[in-house]
């Protein structure tokens, strides 16, 4: 196996990352800074009112896309699993 190719696995697992994390990561940052702005004009500064709406929010993403999310990790370690007899000349 050439560095080539251990290069293109490596890439190929930092975007599944970004694939698996970023709807969650980026759907939680949106709720939190419409929560903050709320709280900031309405001067409310209670603690679970930005936990509360991140999970709900983060649960439905998930719901909404955790079958594709699954999917394609499950591509990815079945193309892994593939290569272990070629890693191993």
């Amino acid at each position: 196996m050439s560095i080539g190719e251990v290069t293109q696995i490596l890439q190929r697992g930092i975007f599944e990352i970004f694939l698996l994390a970023g709807p969650l990561l980026i759907s939680a940052l949106v709720v939190g800074l419409i929560v903050a702005i709320l709280q900031a004009t309405t001067s409310i500064q209670e603690q679970t009112l930005t936990f509360v709406p991140k999970m709900v929010v983060i649960l439905l993403v998930l719901a909404i896309f955790g079958g594709l999310m699954f999917s394609s990790l499950g591509d990815y370690t079945i193309e892994l699993f593939r290569r272990i007899p070629e890693m191993a000349r």
